[in-house]
């Protein structure tokens, strides 16, 4: 140990602000691993806030129908394609709470649209906690309790109405059921193969890695686009709305594996090589616990930023095959079935909230893709 001039160890030198500070930046080797993960991760500001909107946009997805004010394929006959209506606090002046104005609408035959005057004379006072269209409550439990609703004589339709006269805001909500279930789903199916078969070719190589990577050149080669419209357009027209869901999440499922499989089967190639794997083979570990146990823990942080930006894929081919008319097909309301519905530019040119769904896909495939790369970099918390 080196000695000071004073004869002083090194150990006993006098206090140094700016090494102290710097140690104390750096993270504590001795905090748990889920610590060292939440302090890298509460870093990257977007990533956070992108994964508190998608928690609370799940979490929404039992209750939907308590939030939207109206249900899915209500109609008002009255309130063709309404423009977007404010909640107002204010009228005349005067505080009032929470309130609508009551719409008419008169029909322009000149330039072929519908327009809407508010009557600011007759503020109407919103409900809360209302009893209106029945649905069911974490899909088990029948009820027809709303958050909010209009009273008799008004609406209350936050991002306007549709062609038909739904409310968009309710459709979006009940929506987002299927869009962002189609997701999980398809990503489940996605990585229970691209696992399965990337380990078995990492893992064993030789004629078995052969064939794996021949099979997945041959599904790589096909056209993504034109496979995922004949395998959508072989489901029976018959089916129910369900049925279809669940087949069209299987089929992106399917189609997505390749990538993944190939990824942890390079990765696998590299640690089958690591000592603690020589271990665990001459200790006679079977190779389904060596791969569960040793091979596959290491390479998880890869697979979870790997299944949050796999997943915006998923929900942006469901609403591709939806707009196409080849996915989900009306009763059902999915982001690309609205999307479907507002094909005729010339109404989205004049009636431009019927676009809406289009800016939430938007932002759940950004909230995705900022949330796994800042998953993907706090997953290593020894990374500097």
């Amino acid at each position: 140990m080196a000695v000071l001039p004073d004869g002083r160890y090194v150990d006993d030198a006098p206090y140094d602000e700016n090494i102290d500070a710097s140690a104390a930046e750096r993270p504590d080797m001795d905090a748990p691993n889920w610590l060292l993960i939440w302090r890298r991760f509460r870093r990257h500001k977007l990533a956070l806030i992108s994964g508190l909107f998608l928690l609370v946009s799940y979490l929404m997805l039992p209750v939907t129908g308590f939030v939207a004010p109206y249900t899915p394929n209500e109609r008002h006959a009255d309130h063709l394609y309404a423009p977007p209506q404010g909640i107002r606090l204010f009228n005349n002046g005067k505080f009032i709470g929470p309130h609508v104005l009551p719409i008419t609408a008169t029909a322009d035959l000149e330039n072929y649209r519908w327009r809407y005057s508010a009557d600011k004379t007759h503020p109407m006072k919103l409900e809360f906690f209302c009893r209106r269209g029945s649905y069911n409550l974490f899909g088990l439990i029948p009820t027809d309790l709303h958050l909010i609703c209009a009273p008799a004589g008004a609406t209350i339709f936050l991002l306007g109405s549709d062609r038909l006269g739904r409310d968009v805001f309710s459709r979006i909500v009940y929506g987002a059921q299927l869009s962002l279930t189609v997701g999980v789903i398809g990503i489940t199916v996605s990585f229970a193969l691209g696992i399965f078969f990337g380990s078995i070719a990492g893992y064993f190589g030789g004629r078995t890695d052969w064939l794996i990577q021949r099979t997945i050149e041959i599904l790589r080669s096909l056209p993504e686009l034109p496979l995922w419209l004949a395998l959508s357009a072989a489901v029976p027209s018959h089916w129910g709305p369900v049925t279809v869901f669940f087949i069209i999440s299987i089929i992106l499922g399917i189609l997505d594996w390749p990538g993944l499989a190939r990824a942890v089967r390079s990765k696998f190639l590299s640690l089958r090589e690591e000592e603690y794997v020589r271990a665990a083979e001459m200790m006679g570990a079977k190779p389904a616990r060596i791969i569960g146990r040793h091979l596959l823990p290491n390479f998880s942080s890869h697979l979870i930023a790997s299944a949050m930006l796999s997943i915006p894929a998923m929900i942006l081919g469901e609403t591709a095959l939806s707009f196409l008319g080849l996915g989900l097909r009306a009763p059902a309301v999915s982001w690309g079935v609205m999307l479907n519905d507002a094909q005729n530019l010339a109404a989205i040119e004049i009636y431009p909230w019927t676009a809406s769904p289009m800016v939430m896909i938007i932002v759940v495939v950004l909230a995705f893709n900022f949330l796994g790369d800042g998953l993907r970099d706090s997953l290593d918390p020894y990374k500097s």
